[in-house]
């Protein structure tokens, strides 16, 4: 892998099993901030508020690089810990994980925790799939309807995403490769002479 490409979760996905009658159900996202995983994980909690545990999970690659596990409830480094070292093992990065639990009336034990909520982030990996991604920045791009197909047919031509909305202006709404974005930058600049508004 280049120096700047890191590995996360391609979709949310869900996997639930049960060991001696408690379910996990391991929840996992692909996340840009901080603040998008602790939004995941209370979104979850909300959704499972009657679950006995929701031990939530994040790594995200910020400024600086950010995990945090929590065990919810459960015995000390039986939950939390666990599901954060598999996204360390396995190197995934910007993604929220949340592992619920509903007690089945039997005590699994540390060690028997410690391998469900694992086994939970491995299957919810696994559903979700890994790829490989790059530091991406988002771009506000205000242009004139005059200079509005330009700008279309460079972002098109460097292939990034992006939303278009057209009102008094035309408002493009990009996501950029951080390597890429100063030559989009200056393509956008040259081709409209200085008149698109970048943020």
């Amino acid at each position: 892998m280049a120096d700047n490409t890191y590995l996360t979760v391609a979709e949310r996905a869900r996997a639930s099993f049960e060991v001696t009658g408690s379910e996990f159900i391991g929840h996992i996202a692909p996340v840009e901030s901080t603040e998008r995983a602790e939004a995941f994980v209370d979104a979850i909690e909300t959704e499972f508020d009657d679950a006995t545990h929701n031990v939530p999970a994040y790594r995200v690659r910020a400024d600086p690089f950010r995990e945090w596990s929590s065990d919810d409830g459960e015995p000390a480094g039986s939950a939390g810990k666990p599901a954060l070292n598999v996204l360390q093992q396995e190197e995934i990065e910007n993604v929220a994980v949340v592992v619920t639990r509903y007690y089945g009336g039997t005590n699994l034990g540390v060690g028997g925790l410690a391998r469900a909520y694992s086994r939970a982030v491995k299957d919810a990996l696994d559903a979700a799939g890994v790829v490989e991604e790059r530091p991406h920045e988002r771009l506000s791009i205000t242009v004139d309807y005059d200079d509005s197909g330009t700008v279309r047919g460079i972002l098109e031509s460097v292939g990034v995403e992006f939303d278009a909305s057209y009102d008094e202006h035309v408002v493009f709404e990009v996501r950029v490769p951080v390597e890429d974005a100063p030559t989009v930058r200056d393509r956008l600049r040259s081709a409209t002479s200085g008149r698109a508004d970048i943020e």
